[in-house]
Formats: C-alpha cells, sequence, structure tokens
C-alpha cells in the first residue's frame, strides 16, 4: 500500500498538468497510467497528420511555453516531443501498466483508496491520497455506432482511432463519417 497526498489517474495533458503544478507546490503526488507511456492516445492512437486544432497559445501546459519556432497549430509529433520534454522537466514519473479497478472515498481513514492491477505483475496494488484526480479523457475509447448494414458490410471499417495515413487507402472509395475535428481533417 502506497500512500500520498493526490492521486492522479492517467499521464494524458491533464494528469501531467496536474502533476506538475503539485510538484512545483512541493505537494506529493502520484499518477497511475495504464499503458506503458505518458500521452498514450497521442503516441499511439492518433493519425500522423493531426494538428492541434486549436492555436498554440490555448494548448500550453502550465509553466511551460512551447519552444521557439513551434508552428501556430502544432504538429502530432511536436506536441509528443513537447509533452516528454514537460513530463522531464516537471520530474513527473507515472506508474505505467496500473489499471484502476476501483476507487471510493474510505470514510473509515478519511482518504481516497485506489485499486489498481498491475498490468506487468497482475498483482493488485492499493493507493491511499487525501485527494483523487481522475484526469483519463473523454476519448480513451473509440466508439462505432451501431448503424443498419454495418454487420454486413463486406469492406472494412475502422475508428479515427485507428487511423494513421492514408497508405492504405490508395485507389479506394472512402466514405469518412462524421464531420468532427478528425473526420475532417482525414477526409
Amino acid at each position: 500500500m502506497e500512500e500520498t497526498h493526490v492521486i492522479i489517474v492517467g499521464a494524458g495533458p491533464a494528469g501531467l498538468a496536474t502533476s506538475a503544478c503539485l510538484n512545483l507546490q512541493n505537494i506529493s503526488n502520484i499518477v497511475l497510467e495504464r499503458e506503458d507511456c505518458c500521452a498514450s492516445l497521442w503516441k499511439k492512437r492518433a493519425y500522423d497528420c493531426l494538428k492541434l486544432h486549436l492555436a498554440k497559445q490555448f494548448c500550453e501546459l502550465p509553466h511551460m511555453s512551447f519552444p521557439n519556432g513551434t508552428p501556430n497549430y502544432v504538429p502530432r509529433k511536436d506536441f509528443i516531443h513537447y509533452l516528454d520534454n514537460y513530463t522531464s522537466h516537471f520530474r513527473i514519473s507515472p506508474c505505467y501498466h496500473r489499471s484502476v479497478e476501483a476507487a471510493f472515498f474510505d470514510r473509515s481513514i478519511g482518504k481516497w483508496r485506489v485499486v489498481v492491477e498491475n498490468r506487468l505483475s497482475k498483482e493488485e496494488e492499493v493507493y491511499l491520497g487525501k485527494f483523487l484526480v481522475v484526469a483519463c479523457g473523454e476519448n480513451s475509447e473509440g466508439f462505432i455506432p451501431r448503424m443498419k448494414g454495418l454487420e454486413s458490410f463486406e469492406g472494412e471499417f475502422i475508428h479515427a482511432s485507428g487511423y494513421k495515413n492514408g497508405e492504405a487507402f490508395c485507389g479506394k472509395q472512402i466514405l469518412v463519417v462524421g464531420s468532427g475535428n478528425s473526420g475532417m481533417e482525414i477526409a
């Protein structure tokens, strides 16, 4: 059992920013991440040509600007580099391969109890903290809605999180469904 002041679930940009701010105030914290790296959505599930959809000044994390010369709309690879530098600069050391199984406030001790599975050792671990920050994001799982006829469709269909680049689709007729940021950029 490990005890800290703040338990942060998720090592994406929000979790990293929270940890950095706490580190600057010398407030003990631990970051639990189910994947094997920070910013896993950016590193593993984003397409190659992805750029931040807002200008860089709106996407900087606290206490660290983008380097001089960074384009106004930051490309994926540059944002990943920024996040890795941010993690190092603020001495954030996430505990990787930790899948949260339960989190609840234990009134008997006045602390949050977070139960995780260490995905490498398969052992259960327990973390205690006065505060709990859930920063695992709204986009951690791709969702393909049920659509009439999809089960009998003989072609390929993928979620935007499985798209890397257009190489595999050269010479094919493609339909992109959805006019959100990803759909518009992929189309």
